[in-house]
Parts: structure tokens; C-alpha cells; sequence
């Protein structure tokens, strides 16, 4: 299922109010063509942090490893940088938001690392991530959080997470261009 018609299945265009949402995760699924099942809420959570780190892979790999330090200003993150942002950033922000261990709050990371171990720290981001969807109950995934001075829930929170890594990527597709990188075009959501 498209986001969109998640979205709309879920009884709305834009953002779904937890009310409803709430409503719609207690309801007996044939009740009505609104009724969001957790279960397809975990699949399309899934599937959007699936096909992100694909997206976020093929922009890493695309970077030379000698470019990892690259940064346009001095004041800019490396690439490097951008994405161990990226790693302590989701993990800390989901793990303490939905009640999780957060897997680096015992470790720091090294601010520039070479490009092997930065694909590999997103890896296990990616990871933590898919299988928090996958061990989140109900309560938890529907449950309130502040974020960003709003009050939302576990499962848009995760979506907000996933934006928050789009942000850093098209930031980093600069960086390709800067180095001389033609970026592979996107190929849908």
C-alpha cells in the first residue's frame, strides 16, 4: 500500500488525529473502510524505512571514500558527519520517545569516520529502527510523545524520524555534486 493510501485509509488526507487513530487501532477491522490495523501500519512503516535506506546506501556508496571528510564550509558537517547525525539522532530520539535501549547510549561514535564504518553504523540504524517497528506494541505505536513543542504519536514520530533523514540526504546529494558525483535519479518512494 502507497502512504497515500495509507493515509487515506486511515480517514484522512493529511496528518491522522490520534483521536481517531486511537479509535480506528480498537475497532474490529471489518467495522468500517477506516479502520487502520496495526499490523498494516507496521508493513508501511516498514516498507518506507526499507526503501529509505536503499535511497541512503546508494547515496553513500556513491561518495568517493577520500570525500567522506568533504565538508563546503567550515562551519557544514562532513559527510561523514551527516550521517553519524543521522545514527545518533534516530536511535536516541526513537529509543527515549518509545521507551526503547537506545544501542549508542553507551557509545560515541568518532566524529569523522571512514566510509566503511559509516555504512555500517547506518546499517545498524536501519536495523534498530525495522525491528523497534516490528517489537513496538499497539499502545506504544498509538501512545503521545512531545516532539518539535507538539505532542504526537510513536508512529508519525517514526515517519518524522524518516524526514528527518531525507533532509540529511539531499543535503549529502549536494555534497555528490560538489565532488563531481552525478547522483543515481530517485525511483519512487
Amino acid at each position: 500500500m502507497k502512504r497515500a493510501k495509507f493515509i487515506q485509509k486511515a480517514g484522512v488526507i493529511g496528518l491522522v488525529p490520534a483521536v481517531g487513530l486511537t479509535a480506528c487501532a480498537t475497532s474490529e477491522p471489518d467495522n468500517t473502510e477506516n479502520v487502520l490495523d496495526v499490523a498494516e501500519l507496521k508493513k508501511e512503516l516498514t516498507a518506507a524505512w526499507e526503501r529509505s535506506e536503499l535511497m541512503t546506501l546508494t547515496n553513500m556508496e556513491q561518495m568517493p571514500p577520500e570525500y567522506f571528510t568533504f565538508k563546503y564550509t567550515e562551519e557544514a558537517m562532513t559527510f561523514s558527519e551527516q550521517w553519524r547525525h543521522c545514527v545518533v539522532y534516530t536511535c536516541g530520539q526513537l529509543a527515549s520517545r518509545a521507551g526503547l535501549v537506545n544501542p549508542y547510549e553507551d557509545i560515541k561514535l568518532p566524529v569523522q569516520m571512514p566510509k566503511e564504518e559509516v555504512i555500517g553504523e547506518v546499517k545498524k540504524m536501519y536495523s534498530f529502527v525495522r525491528q523497534s517497528i516490528e517489537r513496538l506494541s499497539a499502545e506504544t505505536l498509538m501512545s503521545k510523545s512531545d516532539f518539535a513543542g507538539d505532542e504526537i504519536p510513536v508512529w508519525r514520530l517514526i515517519y518524522a524520524l524518516e524526514n528527518h533523514i531525507i533532509h540529511h540526504r539531499g543535503q549529502c546529494i549536494v555534497y555528490l555534486r560538489l565532488k563531481g558525483v552525478v547522483p543515481k535519479g530517485y525511483y519512487g518512494w
